[in-house]
Order: C-alpha cells, then sequence, then structure tokens
C-alpha cells in the first residue's frame, strides 16, 4: 500500500479502542530537578491542591468567578420565542437529585478553572431529553482518540476500577468543556497552569513569613565562641551540649523571649534584615496580583493592596463582569445547549440574561434608552439589537 493510498483509506472505528490509537495522544514526560529550583507540579490534583486548596488569591479567584457564572440566570430562545418553560430549563433547574442549577455549575466551572477541562455527564435513555446530569472530575477523567485522532471514548477511573463511556455516537453521552490550549490536541489549558509560577512564590513566601513568626519574628544570630588563649575551636562535648540546649530551650514558638544564659567564651552576634528579607513581602503582594491577572480578577476586588488600576470598587466591579464572567459564561451555556440539542433535535440558544445583571444596570440602562429613542429604527430592529427574539404576530 503506497503513501497516498494510507491516507486516503476511510478510518473505522466499531468500538472504542482500549489503547492509545492516535500519535497526538497523551504523552508523559519524566525529568529530574537536578538541583535546581523546586517548582510544585504541574498536574491537575498537585495544582489543585497547592493553588486552590492551599492558597487563598486562588481559592478566592477560583470561587469569586465560579459563584459569580453559576449566579447568572440563563433565558432560553429558539428563532421565533423566548421560553419560560421547557425541558431544557426544567433539567438545568433540577439536574440532580443532589445538585440545583447554581450548586452543578458552579462545580462545572470550578473544574474548567482548575484543570482546564469540564465533563458534564448526561443520564439519558436511547431518546429524548435527559433526566439527569452530573458534573465529573476532570482528574479521573481521559480522553481516548481514535485511529484519526479524534476523541472516540473517555475513561473514568475511580480507585483502580474504570468506566468507558462511547462519544462515537450522535448522542455522546459526554460533553467535554475545554480552555483554549496552543500545545495540546486533547485537553485545555487552566489559568491555574499559567499562575503556577507565581503559586509557588506566594506560597513560599507565607511559608517564609511562618518560620520568621515561629522566631519570635525576629532574624537568627551566631553565637561566636572566644576560647582560652583567642582558641575558638570547641570541643564535641561542648559542641553538642550546647546545640541540644538551643534546640530544646530557645527554639519555636513557645520559647520567644526567653533569656539567653552564655558561659564564659560565648558571645551573641543578632543579625539583621538584609535588604532582600526587606523586599519579601512586595514580592508577595506582586506574585498575588500575578495570580490574580491570570485568572482575570482585578486585584482590588482580591482586598490586595497597593493596587489602584481601578478608579473605584464599582468601575473593577463592572469591569470583572464585562471581561471575565459573561465571555466565561455564554461560551460554556452555548456549549452545553448545542450538546443537548443533539437529544431533543431542536435548534435552541442558552445564554445569560444581561438585564438581570446588576454589576451591569448602568450599561444595559443606557443602551435601552439609547434603542428607544432611535426613531429610525423599526421595532423589529430594535428587538433584534436588545438581544430579543422577535415579536410574535398574536403579540400586535
Amino acid at each position: 500500500m503506497g503513501v497516498i493510498d494510507y491516507f486516503r483509506r476511510e478510518a473505522t472505528v466499531s468500538a472504542a479502542p482500549e489503547q492509545k490509537a492516535s500519535v497526538t495522544g497523551k504523552l508523559v514526560a519524566m525529568q529530574a530537578a537536578g538541583g535546581r529550583v523546586a517548582w510544585t507540579p504541574r498536574d491537575a490534583v498537585s495544582l489543585t491542591r497547592n493553588g486552590f486548596a492551599g492558597n487563598p488569591v486562588g481559592f478566592r479567584a477560583v470561587k469569586m468567578i465560579a459563584e459569580a457564572c453559576a449566579a447568572l440566570p440563563l433565558v432560553l430562545n429558539d428563532r421565533a420565542r423566548r421560553y419560560d418553560e421547557h425541558p431544557v430549563i426544567s433539567l438545568l433547574k433540577s439536574p440532580n437529585q443532589a445538585q440545583g442549577r447554581a450548586e452543578m455549575f458552579e462545580a462545572l466551572y470550578g473544574q474548567l478553572l482548575l484543570t482546564g477541562n469540564a465533563y458534564l455527564e448526561a443520564v439519558a435513555i436511547e431518546t429524548g431529553i435527559p433526566f439527569e446530569l452530573h458534573v465529573l472530575r476532570s482528574d479521573r477523567m481521559s480522553l481516548v482518540p481514535g485511529a484519526d485522532g479524534w476523541p472516540v471514548a473517555f475513561d473514568y477511573t475511580v480507585n483502580g476500577r474504570k468506566h468507558r463511556f462511547d462519544v462515537s455516537g450522535e448522542r455522546p453521552p459526554i460533553c467535554h468543556l475545554k480552555s483554549f490550549h496552543p500545545q495540546d490536541d486533547h485537553y485545555g489549558l487552566s489559568p491555574m497552569q499559567a499562575a503556577a509560577t507565581a503559586l509557588d512564590v506566594h506560597n513560599s513566601a507565607t511559608r517564609w513569613s511562618k518560620a520568621l513568626l515561629d522566631n519570635a519574628a525576629r532574624p537568627s544570630g551566631a553565637i561566636v565562641y572566644n576560647g582560652m588563649g583567642g582558641d575558638g575551636a570547641m570541643t564535641t562535648d561542648q559542641y553538642d551540649r550546647l546545640v541540644s540546649e538551643m534546640e530544646m530551650h530557645h527554639q519555636g514558638a513557645r520559647n520567644a523571649g526567653r533569656p539567653m544564659l552564655l558561659e564564659g567564651g560565648l558571645d551573641w552576634k543578632p543579625m539583621g534584615f538584609s535588604p532582600s528579607d526587606m523586599e519579601f513581602q512586595k514580592t508577595k503582594e506582586a506574585a498575588a496580583r500575578e495570580i490574580a491577572l491570570a485568572f482575570g480578577v482585578p486585584p482590588m476586588l482580591l482586598g490586595i493592596q497597593g493596587d489602584a488600576i481601578y478608579a473605584n470598587y464599582q468601575e473593577a466591579h463592572r469591569a470583572f463582569y464585562r471581561l471575565t464572567v459573561l465571555p466565561l459564561a455564554t461560551r460554556v451555556s452555548a456549549a452545553v445547549c448545542e450538546w443537548l440539542e443533539r437529544y431533543i433535535g431542536e435548534d435552541l440558544t442558552l445564554s445569560p440574561d444581561l438585564d438581570q445583571v446588576p454589576a451591569l444596570a448602568p450599561e444595559r440602562d443606557a443602551q435601552w434608552k439609547r434603542v428607544s429613542e432611535a426613531d429610525f429604527l423599526s421595532p423589529a430592529e430594535k428587538r433584534a439589537m436588545l438581544g430579543l427574539p422577535p415579536m410574535a404576530e398574536t403579540d400586535g
């Protein structure tokens, strides 16, 4: 078989393969640090543990975005009307027995922000709309590419047991949401990965501050021994005894401020803060701003000191919704709606209702006033500019 014939043949996949069948599948590179700077591993579990569960800035940034996106009211339209009642609305209102709409979407957005990937499972019969939706953990999911490189299945692994979701049919049970990644065909790039270096710096600065507090908030010093006749060498027994007494009676927070009794020949020389020590707090604040920048949260909203990019809190809040919350919520709701369309066979549009977002009220009021006063526009054109469906004939 020639090279041309090889590329012309059609890839037929009857069942999802167990092994990777594409050279574009995910590869794992193993390397050693070898004396270099110790960075946190860039896998999803380590980043979530150190950047979300172990860092207040990352935790608050993810929570703010996920909660704001999940709280946005959604509207369902088709080409002719806006629905107040619809099976999709009912499904999203109560996606499963354990979660409501806001809780499910908060988990979905949280997984997307932490790992760059989010997976939504549909529990359905052969036809008709699903009767339950569940958010699956991204760190437990792995994509299985087919012979042509496109996904044919997802493996969900828990405690060594694996369940395979076949997505090669017309109604895939998994909706895979992912952020843009320029170097990966199958998985997304999370803001947590982009902020990983700043997270390491911020966590290291926090640990340094904790160590300083454990030392009574004082820098270390040196004990100088001046023996008889200028001899500066101590015997082994003297050295071991001195180290033991320092560890037992003068180290740790419980011994803070305890006076030190020095015998003949011993002198304490305190060491002051170096310029690099004095800049440590500024380094920590700069790392916090970089973390907020990676997630698209104005530092002012996170309470980070020394940041005055926005004139006031209201302006920062409006920028947060306009530049971060709305683009993410619009993209996710559109992807979920397109996925559900395959089950119900209707052409629908699911999007955030901008008129019910308090942070955007001044902008929306100005837009409504500007459009309503435009006498050269017809009612149909005004409704289109405001994002409303065409007015039905029975409405007059």
